[in-house]
């Protein structure tokens, strides 16, 4: 239970259908100097234990502070100073929620986690699947596209079947005390905190060139390379000079530690890929091991897109897109799909622009 009210409703359904629930809140990251603003950990538990006793249910508190700054923190901090775009989410949901949270939750005799993620288990079958959720505005599915088959074997996902209206209306009617509570926008399980804010404090400025990458004219200067994200249009530092034209952040180049940018269009170069390389897989039942026709999501919140898979060795395939698509990042996870069952997914570690 993490304060927040999709995970508190997980907790009301699993309750009401009778089984025997036990909240537990994650302790991740406490910000003890306050260095990075907002991160209400105190509050979030004050929420969540709240929650529990109006539901009368036991509660306690889980510090994997440890495990969290090594299998995440540790991931993403690597992860940016290598030029690559990590994704924490995905790897908090493997590594710390339905990893060493579930090995605790099993070792404490509990018979596996339930979570708040708006995502549908279907379990009709010997091999259970996982479904997008209901509501495709919500859907997490493609956060948990790292997830193994043993650990989906272990897992709940109570409110899959709602929307958040209608999740809302769930807890004001149970007369829960966090009912109107935002939703976090932070880092997993960190707090409200902005990425830019927390790479400022923990990855050192590193200067270099704002280049254009179709005539690689200098045209300014960032000031390090993991404050930009590939497709990013706001921020950048270098006016357009126009009143049509934006520039939007195409590539990062590590030798020269250059930011590359264009003028947006279908045809700025490195902005669009029409294929590229998959490694670190992980399937939620048989990997995948011939070509084949499947969709895929290139990040979250972008619709499912039809794909050829190709199976290339036991740790890398080829993903050749229908269309083209914009903004790939070294790093960054993509989720496999057969309709709306989650396959798996891996991280980019090659992309070929079509310019």
């Amino acid at each position: 239970m993490s304060g927040g009210v999709d995970s508190s409703v997980a907790a009301l359904l699993l309750k009401e259908q009778g089984y025997d629930v036990e909240g537990a809140y994650m302790k991740n990251w406490i910000n003890e100097d306050e260095i990075l603003g907002d991160c209400p950990w105190q509050q979030d538990i004050e929420d969540a234990s709240a929650v529990a006793e109006t539901l009368g249910i036991p509660f306690r508190v889980v510090n994997l502070m440890d495990d969290y700054r090594t299998r995440i923190v540790d991931y993403l901090l690597e992860g940016y100073q290598s030029g690559l775009t990590p994704n924490p989410d995905v790897m908090c949901n493997r590594e710390i929620k339905f990893g060493v949270f579930l090995d605790y939750a099993l070792e404490h005799g509990f018979d596996g986690v339930a979570t708040g993620h708006y995502a549908r288990l279907d379990d009709t079958n010997a091999e259970p699947a996982l479904l997008e959720g209901f509501d495709k505005n919500k859907d997490q599915t493609y956060f948990l596209a790292l997830m193994k088959a043993a650990q989906l074997s272990k897992a709940l996902f109570p409110i899959g079947h709602l929307d958040k209206p209608a999740l809302r209306s769930i807890a004001k009617k149970a007369a829960l005390p966090n009912a109107e509570k935002k939703d976090s926008q932070g880092i997993c399980f960190i707090g409200n905190i902005k990425m830019q804010d927390f790479l400022r404090e923990y990855v050192p400025e590193k200067p270099g060139p704002i280049i254009r990458a179709d005539d690689d004219r200098v045209l300014g200067e960032h000031k390090g390379l993991h404050y930009f994200t590939i497709g990013q249009r706001k921020g950048i530092g270098v006016p357009s000079n126009s009143d049509h034209q934006n520039y939007v952040v195409v590539g990062k180049e590590k030798e020269r530690n250059a930011l590359l940018i264009s003028f947006e269009s279908a045809s700025a170069p490195r902005l669009y890929a029409n294929r590229c390389r998959i490694s670190n897989l992980s399937f939620l039942g048989e990997p995948i091991s011939n070509q084949s026709k499947i969709e895929v999501k290139v990040r979250y919140r972008d619709p499912r897109e039809p794909a050829t898979y190709t199976h290339t060795d036991d740790n890398t395939v080829e993903i050749e897109f229908d269309a083209p698509q914009r903004a790939l990042a070294l790093g960054q996870i993509i989720a496999f799909y057969d309709g709306e069952r989650l396959l798996g997914g891996g991280a980019y570690t090659r992309i070929d622009s079509i310019n």
